[in-house]
């Protein structure tokens, strides 16, 4: 498979709590009430969004990703009301001999503190090192992102350094915090996690 393949087909994954599908037309009311947010924009490239426009500017440019087979997020739909929620992504990925991806998230903050933004990368993570073979998935967030940082901690991801003034944003360069899990980590996690189930059974 190549990424254009990939991002043409994205396949709809699912947890006990969500649908990481793709995103649709209809979706653009909840995309706009979690974008406006400053809170929810506070640690990632783009701007609140300011009107319903601009929610819907983005959700085009999404649509026609996927046509293209060009990089496109995962909507989060929260599957008790169908809501969507939030956005997750490969934002890089190499399906060459590299073998390896880079992952994106946010998510409205009426949802924070239930553990979903783990619960999708989790999902992910399993979707990536199973069915697409990487070998390795690393991660950033802006170094006073303390909730990302947790995120990436508790799905056995290892802190690798923290990358200083990496990028400008919103008028002030940033320090980055840089994460990543391999291959063998994963399945030893996987491993362990399975032992740990049959032995509390």
């Amino acid at each position: 498979m190549t990424t254009e393949q990939f991002y043409k087909t994205l396949p709809t994954l699912e947890t006990d709590r969500l649908l990481l599908r793709p995103m649709r037309q209809e979706d653009v009311d909840d995309l706009f009430a979690y974008t406006q947010d400053e809170e929810t924009a506070r640690y990632v490239t783009w701007n609140a969004n300011q009107t319903i426009g601009q929610a819907q500017q983005f959700l085009t440019h999404v649509l026609s990703n996927y046509e293209q087979g060009k990089q496109a997020p995962w909507a989060i739909e929260w599957k008790a009301t169908g809501q969507m929620i939030g956005t997750i992504d490969f934002i890089h990925l190499l399906l060459d001999e590299n073998k390896q991806a880079e992952l994106g998230y946010a998510l409205s903050r009426q949802f924070w503190g239930k553990g979903i933004v783990t619960e999708a990368v989790e999902r992910v993570l399993d979707f990536g090192f199973e069915a697409l073979q990487l070998e390795r998935i690393q991660a950033r967030c802006m170094e006073p992102n303390v909730g990302s940082a947790r995120v990436m901690e508790k799905v056995g991801m290892t802190y690798e350094g923290t990358l200083r003034r990496l990028i400008f944003v919103k008028g002030t360069f940033h320090d980055v915090k840089m994460y990543s899990i391999l291959r063998e980590e994963y399945v030893t996690q996987r491993q362990a996690a399975e032992q740990n189930e049959k032995q509390h059974q």
